[in-house]
């Protein structure tokens, strides 16, 4: 589930005539955003598993999934990975629709038994 806080955001001339934003917190747990879904189990083993790793070619993604792979490799040696390069750009958008909505019949196809997907800042 995520809230959003309830905040107010006064602006203030500070101490050196600078203007400050002051940002004071009403209600910490804020609203309702977002309803729980039902997810798959994790996984209890990565070892003999595919993994496939989806990017929108938006962040670093061809320096960070072969970090990511050595890390998980390190714990899980029997890993297996399916590469961004396999999938493309997943969320272009001259066609999301279409690829996102193909995108379960692709992962199925490929043998993923699990996904790497939000990788960046």
């Amino acid at each position: 589930m995520h809230y959003y806080a309830l905040c107010i955001l006064i602006k203030d001339r500070g101490e050196f005539g600078v203007m400050e934003e002051i940002i004071k917190v009403v209600y910490p747990l804020g609203i309702q955003s977002a309803h729980e879904k039902d997810v798959a189990a994790s996984l209890d083993d990565l070892n003999g598993k595919t993994i496939g790793e989806l990017w929108n070619y938006g962040f670093r993604g061809d320096e960070t999934f072969p970090l990511i792979r050595n890390k998980i490799r390190e714990g899980y040696p029997d890993a297996r990975f399916v590469h961004y390069e396999d999938f493309g750009n997943f969320h272009d958008a001259s066609d999301a629709a279409a690829v996102l909505a193909g995108l379960p019949a692709r992962l199925k196809a490929l043998g993923c038994d699990a996904v790497i997907v939000g990788n960046g800042c």
